[in-house]
This record gives structure tokens, C-alpha cells and sequence, in this order.
């Protein structure tokens, strides 16, 4: 039987009759994302006609996913809530905290051991409060959910920004930080801005060397890495009927890179061939009965611009297949222009590391295309010229590929299959070589390629790619090869071209798997006892953060001035720190180490205006902190782009920071900083950005009436004596001034659930 299927049967049972009030309090036809948002309002929301990126909106979702990295510190919140269990069905998965090395077997061998106090960790909180477990090598969060727990229609949340990757099965999936999965674990409603709606049109059908992925790289190319902030993005059309369900998934996780909430698809027959071979055929039923409900209203997808607030179209047959890179994923270049374009930047065109599966691409059809562009290798006597790393997504699909032949395939070209785990699309590779700093290139089929994000290395050039052009460019070792007109010399000295891949969008004989690596929580986990070591280096219990004193603030100094692009990578590294994500003291050593000074262009040099030395970041912060002295972070634009991870937020809240004022927040982060009860403020002029100096003291007027829509005020000493000062803007409602007030949105969740447990 699927997992929560009375749940699944609640959602559905009144979709039909939520939907039909959504219509008419509209008065229009209805956009997917329209339809499952308002059948997830939550009962205490009214409903009316939302006005799209002005109002915030209470809602109910009908799960919550977490990985092991983020959802340590999800846990240690929920701990502190009171709630004896889950208020909504919730998983844990661990992927995150597994070094890819030397393969599956000794990576994973050696993670369960280095991180066993963890893992235990997660395993004891989830059985005590009724959560699901999927042990280390069960998969990767995304493949995993989509396997077993996504569904059309409905709305979850989860501990990471990939979590969208559930719209590729019509959900409404988003990513939060910690505090918020608390929230919603702890019963209480979930609130998020009423998105706006970018609608993509696909027509025609892929062919070729095409593949899903390369219409989510030409939208980044399009919308770049903040054009789908604060939006769903909605694709209809006939081309979007003709992609595989897991096709989808891919488009809509990498929606994580152009910011966008979520992105999604109607109910199509796809969705239908994936449920149905995934052991799901009582959700295809159900979704069957209600199809209409779960897709756009027609008259919206006859005249998308009367309903979206911008449409795209894309011809599906004339996409031609994209390299994006290198450091930011929004950079595209069709196969037929990355020569001209690789010459004119001086990119590294020899490619050291091709690597293919990771949350985006590991799906069966993913590796199956691959597979028979590896074939070709000892077909047309071949031999791969960089080196190549696998990561399937999860244990079922690893089994099912290992049964079909394909890992055989893959290790005869040289391949290593790694974990069914993250790996090094989130840093956790052990490179050989990386801490040279050498300039290279890599091509991989993850979602992100930030400076030092696979492999520690500033100098590693990373491109994203579809599997199959990974797979291609691997064989032929060259950043600037098109498999479309491209010919290889064999080992014989002969032209050879590569055959386009095939493969299928499902396994013949069904998906098959031994030991998915699941754990049930307890029936009643009131006897189970969670123990931390109070001298644990991984974990840490924590206290909670303390109120806002009711003044306005005085005398905060400039901690630093962040330059260009300032993601969550830049402000908590992933990689190595990993390890400390437990730990909020621990980790919070890595704060701001990767963002560059505005003043000497360097990284994790700041001035300490205490001492007039230079030193690191954290250290300089923990030097105020021990003074009793507040400071400022600046940032420049989409300010914590990237990752969810609230670590990043909790970070500077710990060690004393009391606001961050940027030029423009991404979505997550800017909600993380408010739920740990800070001040995130964007400048009313971005020139004034240019006012803020290195030695300046900071004040931060207009608090005691600090109210939505009201503008506060920054006063700049400067070490001349001179003055300035200019309005700043926020956006914080009358639910978030109050998640300030009490010094965190957790504050007030564990006082009022003290309240009513004494009543």
C-alpha cells in the first residue's frame, strides 16, 4: 500500500469542491498552481481573491521532507516545540553526510561510522516522534519522495531548495528553512507570499541529443538566477505532455536556480506510467477520477497572458541541447556555440571529471540514455578521456540499473558508481588533487556550479549538462565537442560518431529493489529517550535566542560589506562543514568565510574596528559578540541565493549579528533571517549602498513603531565624524514584526504550546 494513502484519499476527496470556490471567489478559470494553493489553505485562512507578491497567505501542507543536514537542526527545534509527535506525515533522509571517494561501498561503510552519532541521532528523533527514516544509502531525498511520497495535487514542504523537484508529479513543493518545517510539523500553518505565475509553453516534442534538461538550462539562460523569485512557474502544452515524469522532475528541481517557488506540471499520462510503476496504481485511480482538477483550467492554456504574469514559449523541436556555466547556472550555451564561446573566455576546454546522476538526473530513463552512449565506447573501439563518477538516486533505481546490465556498462568505460547520496553535487567529494587550486574543467548533470562547490577548488571550472552530453563529453574529454557534428578517432585511428542516446523512460521489467532502506517510526514513541552528549563536536542542544531588548538599535559596527554574488554557499559552506550542522557553535565558524570584503576584495579578511587588525570573519564577530557589541551585515543582490539551509540565517543570529541590509534578498533566506527573529532590511535607494564605509558604528532607527509598510532608518557614523543617513525598506507583516519582537518565530510556538497544555 503507498505511504499516507488516507491522506492522499482526504486531499482528493475535497479537491473538487475547493477548487469549484477558488473559481468562484476569483470569478476566472484557474492555473494549476491557483488550484492546489487554495485547496491548501489552512482553515484558520480566509479565502479571497489573493493579490499576487503583496499578500501573505496561511497555508496547510500535506507533508514534510528533510535531509540529514538540515533536518538536525529542524529536530533539535522541534524538540524544544513540546509536541509529542508529528502533526503531519514527515521523512528523514540521510544523503548529505556520505564523502564520495573511493565508491559505494567503502564511502558508505566509512560514513555510517564517522557519522553514526548523527545518523543515530536522526534515526531515535524520528521513531520517538513519528517520522519516516531512510538510512544512509536508501537515496537521494528528491528521488526518493518522487518514488514514494509525491503526488498530484498536493503540497509539501521540505528542508532543502530541490524539494521542487516533487513538481515533475504535479505537486506544490517548496523550500524551506528548519524553523518553518517545525511549524508545520508542530500543526501549526505555514505562510508564504501569494506567488505570481510564470507560464512556459512547450511545443513540439525533444528529439536527439535533446533531453529535459536542457529546456530548464535555457530558461535559466532566459529568467536568470532570480527572474522566477517569488513565482511558480506553471509548463503546459503538448510538448510538456510528451516528457517523462521523471523529465519533469528534472525541470522543475533545477527551478531552484532561477529562485523560483515552484514549478510545476498538469496530471498527464506520465504521471500516470510513473505512479502505476512505482506500486502506486491506488493514486493513478484516484488521480483518475479527479483529472480535470489537477491540471489548468483550459481557457487558461488557450490564452496564457490573460492569466500568467509572463509567458515563455519554447519549441521543443528546435531546443538544442546546452553547456551552462562556468560558476553560475544561468550562463547557457548551446553545444553548437560553447567552441567560439569557450576560445573567446579562455576556459579550460580538456575535461577532467564528467559526472552524472545526482537530485536532478538519476532516474532510470536519465541513466538509461547514458548507458547507451557508453555502449558505443567498446562498439566503435573508444576509449573515455575523463574520468567518470555516477550517483544514482536511490537504492531502488542502483538495483534496478545493476540488474539491467547498465553498471557493468558503465565500469567497463572506467566509471566508479558512487553512493546513492548528494556526493559532490553539494562538496561532498574528496578530490584528489582539488587543494592544488589548479584550473580545470568538470561537466556534470547536477544543478549548481558554484565557485568551490563541488570540490573545494575556486579554480574548478563546472558545466551543467543533461546526462547524455556529459556522458558524450566525457568519452571525447573535450568541454567544446558536439556529439550532433562532432567525430571521434578511435583506437584504430578511425572518424567514428557518436549514435544519438535511447533508452527507456521506465524499466521493462518493473523497478525492483531488496532493502530500500526504510525504518517505520514507532506506534508510541513516548518511552524513547534521545540523547545528546553534552561535549558532543556534532551535536547541540539549543537554548533559545534571546527577545528584542524594545529599543531602537545604537552603536552596531559594519561586520563586513559583501561584494557580488553572496549565496548560502558563501555565507555557511557546505563540504566539510557538513559535519557540523548539528552544532550551531561549530558551524558557525564557517560564517561569511566565503564572501568577498567590498574593501580589499578578499575573502574572510575583515577589519575588526576594536583592534584596526584583519582577520577572519567569524572570529572578528565572536570578538564583538564578547564585547556586547551588535553588528551589520551589507550584501549586494538576491542576497542568499541557493541552498535553504537556515544554518546560514541561524549563524549570524548566534554569534550577535543584528541585521543584514542587502540590495535584494532571495526568497528562502530572507524568511530564515525573519523566523530567527532578524532584521532583514533592503535599501530604499540601492545607491546607497555605496554610502556604508569600513569603519562605520550603525543605528538602526524606527524599531519602537516598527510596523508593516513603515520604513525604518539607518544612521551611518563614519570614522571622520560625519553623519548620514537613509531609508531602508523590510518585509515583515504583523505575524513576522511579533516573530522579531519575542526574538524568534520558535519562541512563540513553544510559549503559546505551554499555555494551552497547562489550560
Amino acid at each position: 500500500m503507498p505511504f499516507d494513502i488516507e491522506m492522499i484519499k482526504k486531499v482528493y476527496a475535497e479537491l473538487p469542491e475547493k477548487v469549484a470556490k477558488a473559481r468562484a471567489i476569483t470569478g476566472k478559470p484557474l492555473t494549476l498552481a491557483e488550484k492546489v494553493l487554495y485547496a491548501h489553505l489552512h482553515s484558520n485562512q480566509t479565502a479571497t481573491q489573493f493579490k499576487r507578491a503583496t499578500d501573505y497567505v496561511d497555508f496547510a501542507p500535506d507533508r514534510v521532507a528533510m535531509q540529514d543536514a538540515t533536518a538536525q537542526m529542524a529536530l533539535l527545534q522541534f524538540m524544544q516545540a513540546g509536541r509529542p509527535k508529528v502533526a503531519v506525515p514527515s521523512t528523514v533522509h540521510c544523503d548529505h553526510l556520505i564523502i564520495a571517494k573511493e565508491g559505494a561501498a567503502t564511502d558508505l561503510a566509512f560514513a555510517k561510522q564517522e557519522s553514526k552519532e548523527v545518523f543515530d541521532f536522526l534515526g531515535s528523533v524520528s521513531n520517538k516522534y513519528g517520522i519516516g527514516f531512510w538510512k544512509p544509502g536508501a537515496g537521494i531525498i528528491h528521488q526518493v519522495v518522487l518514488e514514494n511520497y509525491a503526488f498530484p495535487g498536493g503540497m509539501m514542504i521540505g528542508t532543502d531548495s530541490h524539494t521542487v523537484n516533487a513538481g515533475g508529479l504535479g505537486m506544490i513543493a517548496i523550500g524551506v528553512g528548519g524553523a518553518d518545517a517545525c511549524d508545520v510539523m508542530a500543526g501549526l500553518p505555514w505562510e508564504l507570499k501569494w506567488p505570481k505565475l510564470i507560464g512556459i509553453k512547450l511545443t513540439g516534442k525533444l528529439n536527439g541529443w535533446a533531453a529535459p534538461k536542457d529546456i530548464i538550462l535555457k530558461v535559466a539562460g532566459i529568467l536568470t538566477v532570480k527572474g522566477g523569485t517569488g513565482a511558480i512557474v506553471e509548463y503546459f502544452g503538448e510538448g510538456a505532455q510528451s516528457i517523462s515524469c521523471t523529465g519533469k522532475g528534472t525541470i522543475c528541481n533545477m527551478g531552484a536556480e532561477i529562485g523560483a517557488t515552484n514549478s510545476t506540471f498538469g496530471y498527464d499520462d506520465s504521471m500516470e506510467r510513473y505512479l502505476r510503476a512505482t506500486g502506486r496504481e491506488e493514486i493513478a485511480d484516484l488521480a483518475n477520477g479527479i483529472r480535470e482538477h489537477l491540471t489548468g483550467d483550459q481557457e487558461v492554456y488557450a490564452n496564457p497572458e490573460q492569466y500568467f504574469d509572463e509567458v515563455i514559449e519554447i519549441n521543443l523541436s528546435e531546443l538544442e541541447p546546452h553547456l551552462n556555466g562556468p560558476f553560475t547556472p544561468d550562463l547557457a550555451t548551446p553545444i553548437s556555440k560553447m567552441k567560439e564561446v569557450a576560445d573567446k573566455n579562455g576556459w579550460p576546454e580538456r575535461v577532467e571529471v564528467g559526472l552524472i546522476g545526482s537530485c536532478t538526473n538519476s532516474s532510470y530513463e536519465d541513466l538509461s540514455r547514458a548507458v547507451s552512449l557508453a555502449k558505443q565506447v567498446s562498439e566503435k573501439n573508444l576509449k573515455a578521456k575523463s574520468e567518470f563518477l555516477i550517483n544514482p538516486g536511490s537504492e531502488q533505481i542502483r538495483y534496478t540499473v545493476h540488474r539491467d546490465g547498465f553498471l557493468d556498462v558503465f565500469e567497463k568505460i572506467g566509471a566508479k558508481v558512487l553512493t546513492n547520496a548528494c556526493g559532490p553535487c553539494i562538496g561532498m567529494w574528496d578530490r584528489v588533487g582539488a587543494e592544488k587550486k589548479e584550473k580545470n574543467t568538470i561537466v556534470h548533470s547536477f544543478n549548481r556550479n558554484f565557485a568551490k562547490r563541488a570540490d573545494g577548488n575556486p579554480n574548478t571550472f563546472a558545466f551543467v549538462a543533461s546526462p547524455e552530453l556529459v556522458t558524450a563529453i566525457a568519452i571525447a574529454g573535450d568541454l567544446t565537442f558536439n556529439p550532433l557534428t562532432d567525430y571521434l578517432i578511435n583506437e584504430n585511428g578511425e572518424k567514428v560518431k557518436l549514435d544519438p542516446p535511447t533508452g527507456d523512460e521506465l524499466p521493462k521489467n518493473g523497478f525492483a529493489v531488496e532493502d530500500p532502506g526504510y525504518q517505520a517510526p514507532a506506534k508510541d514513541g513516548s518511552n524513547i529517550g534521545i540523547l545528546v552528549d553534552p561535549d558532543s563536536k556534532r551535536l547541540q542542544i539549543l537554548s533559545p535566542f534571546a527577545p528584542w531588548e524594545g529599543t531602537d538599535l545604537k552603536g552596531l559596527k559594519l561586520l563586513i560589506k559583501a561584494k557580488g554574488k553572496c549565496t548560502t554557499d558563501h555565507i555557511s559552506m557546505a563540504g566539510p562543514w557538513l559535519k557540523f550542522r548539528g552544532h550551531l557553535d561549530n558551524i558557525s565558524n564557517n560564517m561569511l568565510i566565503g564572501a568577498v570584503n567590498y574593501f580589499n576584495e578578499k575573502t574572510d579578511n575583515i577589519k575588526n574596528q576594536l583592534t584596526g587588525e584583519y582577520g577572519p570573519v567569524p572570529n572578528t564577530q565572536r570578538a564583538y559578540k564578547a564585547a556586547g557589541i551588535g553588528t551589520v551585515v551589507v550584501g549586494d543582490e538576491n542576497y542568499g541565493e541557493g541552498s535553504s539551509r537556515e544554518h546560514a540565517a541561524m549563524e549570524p543570529r548566534h554569534l550577535g549579528v543584528r541585521a543584514v541590509l542587502v540590495k535584494s534578498f532571495a526568497r528562502i533566506h530572507e524568511t530564515n533571517l525573519k523566523k530567527q527573529g532578524m532584521l532583514g532590511l533592503t535599501f530604499n535607494d540601492k545607491a546607497d549602498y555605496d554610502k556604508i564605509q569600513e569603519d562605520d558604528t550603525i543605528d538602526i532607527d524606527g524599531l519602537t513603531e516598527f510596523a508593516p509598510d513603515k520604513q525604518l532608518t539607518i544612521v551611518l557614523h563614519h570614522k571622520d565624524g560625519s553623519t548620514e543617513s537613509f531609508k531602508v525598506n523590510h518585509t515583515y507583516n504583523e505575524q513576522q514584526v511579533e516573530w522579531f519582537k519575542h526574538g524568534g518565530a520558535l519562541n512563540i510556538i513553544r510559549a503559546d504550546f505551554a499555555a494551552s497544555s497547562a489550560n
